[in-house]
């Protein structure tokens, strides 16, 4: 995720004084609470994890250095004499004659047992066909399941850093891990609402119904 795209939650103490993209952030938190600076915990929402806002110099100052592209290595990757013109072999096609167009598909070999190629010969569209669909549903779950758990640790690492002392604490981490959304509100009924509101967007989303608004 570039910084541009980022978005970053500060807090002192309990209390949430901003949350937006790295440079909304670093904004209001020069111009309102200059004094508090060294204080202040600013998280990246995307891993829940404390980072560095640099806010040497002037508002001017910081603007342009978040305005600057993200620093690369210099120099370019060379490929190797052997490897320059050569393509990889799964993207290599044979020849074809009349009929329909590869359309990049890759043929490999695929071993399953005489059940398995009887269940795809029933399906619609072949094997071939079949194969494909159940690849993409389970991309699909899959990717499902990745976000849930990063979601998960986001809102881990936000607990381990601002309620690791907190009562209720272990066992809102195994709520937390067990996707247990109404029993992880109990345990952190008692913590400051701030802390409490931030772990459960982090963990479930923004809530569908707010029942109040921040002015940020």
């Amino acid at each position: 995720m570039t910084e541009e795209h980022q978005t970053v939650t500060a807090f002192l103490g309990d209390t949430q004084l901003a949350t937006g993209n790295r440079e909304t952030v670093t904004r209001t938190l020069e111009d309102r609470y200059p004094g508090d600076l060294g204080a202040i915990l600013v998280f990246d929402d995307a891993t829940g994890r404390v980072i560095d806002l640099d806010l040497r110099g002037s508002e001017a100052d910081i603007v342009e250095r978040l305005s600057q592209p993200p620093q690369t290595h210099a120099g370019r990757y060379r490929p190797r004499a052997d490897e320059a013109t050569e393509p990889a072999k799964d993207e290599r096609f044979e020849p074809r004659g009349r009929g329909r167009p590869k359309l990049g598909v890759v043929a490999r070999e695929v071993t399953l047992l005489p059940r398995h190629w009887d269940w795809l010969a029933t399906q619609p569209g072949g094997a071939s066909a079949a194969l494909r669909r159940l690849v993409d549903e389970a991309r699909r779950s899959g990717g499902t399941r990745q976000q849930k758990r990063a979601a998960q640790e986001a809102a881990y690492h936000f607990m381990l850093a601002m309620a690791g002392d907190l009562p209720g604490y272990e066992d809102a981490t195994r709520s937390l891990f067990a996707d247990d959304h109404p029993k992880l509100e109990q345990c952190i009924a008692a913590w400051p609402e701030d802390v409490r509101s931030h772990v459960l967007r982090l963990a479930f989303g923004p809530p569908a119904h707010p029942t109040s608004l921040r002015a940020e």
